[in-house]
């Protein structure tokens, strides 16, 4: 298992922390991933389309011997055995999983792109993913996430709702 991932979650439908739970089970679960670390739950206001609930957002840290397309598709089937349903752009969803980095690797295709094109403009995501490492360099800022993320707009719609328990995950 040699190649390094960060991946988001999030939820806003339903009973948010259980899907949280069961979407990272399915990862640990996955006999080629290797869940390292999970961050604390933050609800997070929506961006994009705004009027609907607040989301519950993870990040979470694994090793993989999948091929990034391979990791989509593990990350694509928890979605819909969760009852992910495509409906409105950035809308509701039960649970969500991006593929924010896999190494250091830059991959564009029509289905995939890493790093995560909107990763730096969203403090729900860095907020979590600085918690599991700070000094790990933002793509295209040249700089540690640590110092990136204090700057970063929309901090105050991310706010701690659970710390970090990774046992109950692991």
């Amino acid at each position: 298992m040699t190649n390094v991932v960060y991946l988001s979650l999030g939820t806003n439908m339903g009973n948010r922390e259980v899907l949280l739970e069961e979407a990272v089970q399915a990862l640990v679960k996955n006999a080629h991933i290797e869940v390292k670390a999970v961050s604390s739950i933050y609800e997070t206001d929506p961006v994009g389309f705004t009027d609907q609930p607040p989301f519950l957002n993870i990040v979470l840290k694994a090793k993989t011997a999948l091929f990034p397309q391979e990791l989509l598709s593990v990350c694509m089937e928890i979605e819909n055995v969760l009852g992910r349903k495509r409906t409105v752009r950035w809308g509701p969803r039960t649970i969500d999983l991006d593929i924010l980095l896999y190494n250091h690797d830059n991959i564009k295709s029509d289905s995939l792109i890493i790093p995560h094109p909107r990763m730096n403009e969203r403090a729900f995501v860095l907020i979590p993913l600085a918690e599991i490492d700070a000094m790990i360099e933002l793509p295209g800022t040249g700089m540690p996430l640590e110092q990136y993320v204090q700057n970063v707009q929309g901090r105050e719609g991310v706010k701690l709702w659970k710390t970090a328990d990774a046992s109950s995950y692991l």
